[in-house]
C-alpha cells in the first residue's frame, strides 16, 4: 500500500438508498465482481460497501502470485473432483488467460508479469515429485534458474502462474469499476442483511445507512459471516511476510533468477518468494497460525518470531545474501476452508449469492467465482454453476476448543512430516482418507 501510494478515498455510506445489486467487501471478489456486473449490465446500479478501506486486508497484502488453477493445485482437484478436474483445469487456465486480458483491456497499472512458477525440492524425499513433471529440472538445471545451496531438483510451470503487485491491482480495480459507473463506499461496515417486508428484495443495513437491493453478493473473505450457516465454514490462518532491500547488479548476479519466476518449495511447511518490481525479494509462508475463537485482530500481525524464523530460513536459501536487510514485514489472514477451495451458495430466496474459502489462492480465482456468483444470481444453470466444485458444500471445522486441538495437531504432524522424509503418520493419513489433508 505504501508503495501504491493510496490517495483515491470513497465516502462512506450516508443515506439510504436503493440498487439492483450490493456487493459487501472491497477486496478482490467485491471488485471482480463489480466490474464484471457493470460488463454484463452497464445499465445495473452497482453498490459496494466496504468496511475499511479498498484492498486493506487481504487483498492488499498477499505475495502477488496470480495462479491459474482454481482448484488449489492440481493434486487437491484431481483426488476431490476427478470427473471434473479436466473442465476445471481448462477453465483455470483461461481465467488466467482472461486476467492478462482484462489487465490491458481495464488499463490496470498492476505490475503483471506472466513468469510461472519454479517449484523445487529441498529434501532429498521431494526429489521424486518432481521426476515426472513435464519441465523438470535436476540440480544442475534449477540452480541454472536460481542460485541456492538448498535448492536439489525443480520443476518449471511457465504459463501457469504470473505475478502482480498486489494492492496495485486492488486499487486499480476500484478505479476501473468506478470508471465502469459503480459506487463504492467505504468506511460503511455491513451490521445486518434481511429480506424485506414484501419479500420484494433484500435489506442492506449499515450503522448510517440502508440500501435495498434487488440482489446482493457477500463477498467477506475471512471476517465473520453476515450468514449464520457459513460461521463454520472457515477459520482464519496468519501467514508472515519479509521484504528485502533492493538488490543491486552484484546481489542479482549472485542469485541468477533472470527469468523472475515465482519461487515455492515442496514442504508441507512451504515457502514462497518473488521479486518485486523494484528488485526487492518478498519471502513468506512456512508459519501458519490460527488463533483460537476464529479471531481476526491487528495485534495477531506482530509476531515477531515467525518473523525472525523466516529471516533465519532465507539467510539459508540465499547465503550470498547475508549482508542484506529486510525493509518491511506484514501478515494478514487467510480464509480457510476444508476443500482448500472457495464455496458457493445461495440465500434469501435466492437473492444473495456467497463465496469465501479460497485459502490463500484467491488472487486468480476470485476473478472465476464473481462470474459464478454473477451467474447464480441469475437463477439460470451454466456450465459454471453446474459444477460439482459449485454446488458442493465442503465440511465445517469443528467448534472450539476441538478446533484448534485439531489445527495445532495438524500442524505438529505436519511439521513431524517434513523432518521424516515426508512419512505422514496415522492421523494425517486418517485427515487424507475423510478428505481433509492440509498443508500451510
Amino acid at each position: 500500500m505504501e508503495e501504491a501510494d493510496a490517495r483515491t478515498q470513497y465516502p462512506a455510506l450516508s443515506a439510504s438508498t436503493t440498487s439492483d445489486l450490493t456487493i459487501v467487501g472491497g477486496g478482490y471478489l467485491g471488485l471482480w465482481t463489480a466490474v464484471n456486473a457493470k460488463r454484463r449490465d452497464p445499465g445495473r446500479r452497482v453498490l459496494l460497501l466496504e468496511a475499511q478501506n479498498i484492498g486493506w486486508a487481504a487483498s492488499g497484502r498477499n505475495g502477488g502470485f496470480c495462479e491459474a488453477s482454481i482448484t488449489h493445485g492440481d493434486e487437491n482437484g484431481r483426488a476431490r473432483w476427478p470427473e471434473e478436474f479436466d473442465t476445471l483445469h481448462r477453465l483455470g487456465e483461461e481465467n488466467l488467460d482472461a486476467f492478462e486480458q482484462d489487465v490491458r483491456d481495464l488499463g490496470l497499472d498492476c505490475h503483471w508479469e506472466r513468469t510461472g512458477t519454479l517449484s523445487v525440492a529441498v529434501e532429498e524425499h521431494q526429489i521424486p515429485w518432481l521426476q515426472d513433471a513435464e519441465h523438470g529440472l535436476d540440480r544442475a538445471a534449477v540452480q541454472a534458474q536460481i542460485h541456492s545451496p538448498l535448492f536439489l531438483h525443480g520443476a518449471l510451470d511457465p504459463h501457469g502462474a504470473a505475478l502482480v503487485h498486489p494492492a496495485r491491482l486492488a486499487l486499480e480495480l476500484a478505479r476501473a469499476a468506478v470508471d465502469l459507473g459503480v459506487e463504492i463506499h467505504e468506511q460503511s461496515e455491513v451490521v445486518d442483511l434481511r429480506t424485506n417486508k414484501a419479500a420484494t428484495a433484500v435489506d442492506v443495513r449499515t450503522a448510517r445507512a440502508t440500501v435495498t437491493s434487488d440482489h446482493v453478493v457477500l463477498a467477506t473473505n475471512v471476517f465473520r459471516s453476515l450468514l449464520r450457516r457459513n460461521r463454520l465454514m472457515t477459520i482464519p490462518v496468519y501467514d508472515y511476510v519479509l521484504t528485502t532491500e533492493p538488490l543491486d547488479a552484484r546481489q542479482l548476479e549472485s542469485i541468477g533468477w533472470r527469468g523472475r519466476q515465482g519461487l515455492t518449495d515442496l514442504a508441507n511447511q512451504f515457502h514462497y518468494a518473488r521479486l518485486t518490481q523494484d528488485n526487492r525479494i518478498l519471502y513468506g509462508g512456512y508459519d501458519a497460525i490460527y488463533h483460537p475463537g476464529r479471531r481476526v485482530k491487528q495485534e495477531y500481525e506482530n509476531r515477531p518470531e515467525s518473523f525472525s524464523r523466516l529471516a533465519s530460513h532465507f539467510f539459508a536459501t540465499f547465503p550470498q545474501l547475508e549482508d542484506i536487510g529486510f525493509s518491511h514485514r506484514w501478515a494478514g489472514a487467510i480464509d480457510t476452508c476444508t476443500q482448500f477451495t472457495a464455496f458457493y451458495g445461495l440465500t434469501h430466496r435466492g437473492r444473495v449469492a456467497h463465496a469465501t474459502g479460497f485459502t490463500g489462492l484467491g488472487v486468480g480465482a476470485t476473478r472465476f467465482a464473481a462470474d459464478v456468483l454473477l451467474d447464480l444470481l441469475t437463477g439460470e444453470k451454466t456450465p459454471r454453476t453446474e459444477l460439482e466444485m459449485v454446488r458442493k458444500r465442503p465440511l465445517p471445522f469443528p467448534p472450539e476448543p476441538i478446533a484448534s486441538a485439531g489445527i495445532n495437531l495438524t500442524r505438529w504432524a505436519l511439521d513431524r512430516a517434513d523432518h521424516r522424509q515426508g512419512r505422514r503418520n496415522l492421523f494425517l493419513r486418517t485427515l487424507d482418507a475423510a478428505g481433509l489433508g492440509f498443508d500451510s
